[in-house]
């Protein structure tokens, strides 16, 4: 691979959405040339920033690797990618792609990913492959109603998760994602738990950094606030540290990962989900920290050494700002995000706004955690999109 600060540069990404653009805006810091390949029919956040836009199908390799083509390293906005198409991809092209194909294969769906870290004795969530109406039965007996259902593929935000609470329940949400049409759905235990936690880990041949272990705040079944560092003691954060590196050496991970987890009611660490690219909890790191996420995914993938993770004040707090209504994306009511001390507006560039959709967010550092989270939701509470 030619040096990364050679003119020609190009980074390409799969995915064309906010991860993307946010990761781009890194990569042009750097004098590189951005490509992206989109699969969606309308236009997308990135493809607003560079002429070199490719849409097409993530099920044609051929496609994506006359992409890969013009690239010469290629990287993930999400997984929603088989990684025998990546394969493809990259044999046709010749060009790299990282996360690898096989480093994806380990985690490319939520059973693979279970068994994964699993097997590298990581704690992770109890769960089953749902083969028949039976095993619905059967799991909730042995682990307790409710109980989630997910789609073993695909699923993000809530969507192709349901909870069950019931036999009958569990039987309508197995038909509704698919499993009497061969779908792998995976039921989960509800767990006990305290909080909700998130680290993420850059790494590369030149090695590896750690962002702070983050709580995630959720509301039906999506983030709507991150803030770090957790409000949890030391020892349950480092843990969490040390199980997320642990898990990317478990797939010899090259680029940005993000690791999600439960903190128990009696103070067991378990992983729930991992992300090979950049995730939402780590959306504070813009401003918030020393190298931002997005930074270190480039320097990931493209082999250059990877930035501090410090934070650049003792508490950096994001909020989610979702669509309020279904319309032509217009922010409103957002004067006090644009004109806060250490506060700092992002809005993503979707064309359209839809209640609970990712539009935009908000960080604030401060030096109390407590006061700059309420202050947060204060100066956030009246934006509409």
């Amino acid at each position: 691979m030619k040096s990364p600060f050679n003119s020609t540069f190009t980074i390409g990404f799969l995915g064309a959405g906010q991860l993307a653009r946010m990761s781009a805006l890194q990569a042009f810091r750097y004098g590189m040339q951005v490509a992206v390949f989109s699969d969606r029919p309308e236009d997308e956040p990135v493809q607003f920033m560079t002429p070199k836009s490719f849409s097409g199908s993530f099920d044609d390799p051929k496609a994506m690797a006359e992409f890969a083509k013009t690239c010469d390293v290629v990287t993930l906005e999400n997984e929603f990618i088989d990684s025998t198409v990546l394969s493809k991809v990259q044999q046709i092209s010749g060009t790299p792609i990282y996360p690898s194909p096989k480093s994806f294969a380990l985690i490319e769906n939520k059973l693979i990913e279970k068994q994964t870290f699993e097997n590298a004795e990581i704690p992770v969530t109890p769960y089953k492959l749902i083969g028949n109406q039976s095993d619905l039965d059967l799991f909730g007996e042995a682990h307790g109603w409710p109980y989630l259902l997910k789609s073993s593929k695909g699923g993000y935000d809530g969507y192709g998760n349901e909870t069950v609470r019931n036999p009958e329940e569990a039987r309508k949400a197995f038909v509704k994602l698919g499993g009497d049409q061969g779908r792998d759905i995976l039921a989960e235990a509800f767990v006990d738990f305290t909080h909700e936690l998130a680290v993420q880990v850059a790494m590369n041949e030149t090695g590896h950094v750690v962002y702070p272990c983050c709580e995630t705040v959720q509301k039906n079944h999506i983030c709507v606030a991150v803030r770090t560092p957790a409000p949890v003691l030391n020892s349950y954060r480092k843990k969490a540290e040390e199980l997320a590196v642990k898990a990317v050496k478990a797939i010899d991970g090259k680029g940005i990962f993000a690791f999600e987890f439960f903190l128990t009611s009696d103070g067991e660490i378990l992983l729930n989900e991992s992300a090979p690219r950049p995730h939402n909890s780590g959306h504070y790191s813009i401003e918030g920290s020393v190298t931002s996420q997005f930074e270190n995914h480039v320097r990931a993938v493209c082999g250059m050494p990877l930035g501090s993770t410090e934070l650049v004040k003792p508490s950096a707090v994001m909020v989610n700002l979702l669509g309020t209504d279904k319309r032509t994306a217009t922010v409103e009511n957002s004067d006090k995000a644009t004109v806060t001390a250490n506060g700092h507006l992002h809005i993503y560039g979707k064309l359209q706004s839809k209640p609970g959709r990712k539009m935009a967010h908000f960080t604030l550092l401060g030096d109390d955690p407590e006061e700059t989270y309420e202050r947060a939701l204060k100066v956030t509470r009246d934006i509409r999109i």
